[in-house]
């Protein structure tokens, strides 16, 4: 699965795409998955509220399902103006 990093957290991930293998069913699972790699990962994704994530492009929330999704995507919310 790629997983892919935008803004801030690309800064703090220091990667702004990878190729994993996981066995998480949810996306909470991989952020737990990720954040246990080390303090970039944990920084990152210490306040799941400042975050959104898209599943195959598509904008989707951090209960949902990863069976099937070939790319996660990490980014703040985005505002117009």
């Amino acid at each position: 699965m790629d997983v892919l990093y935008f803004a801030w957290v690309r800064e703090r991930i220091g990667l702004p795409k990878e190729r994993i293998e996981t066995d998480a069913e949810n996306v909470r699972d991989l952020v737990a998955e990720l954040s246990a790699r080390d303090l970039r990962y944990a920084a990152a994704f210490a306040d799941l509220s400042a975050l959104r994530v898209a599943l195959d492009q598509d904008l989707s929330d951090f209960d949902a399902s990863l069976d099937g999704v070939r790319e996660v995507a990490f980014f703040p919310p985005m505002t117009g103006g």
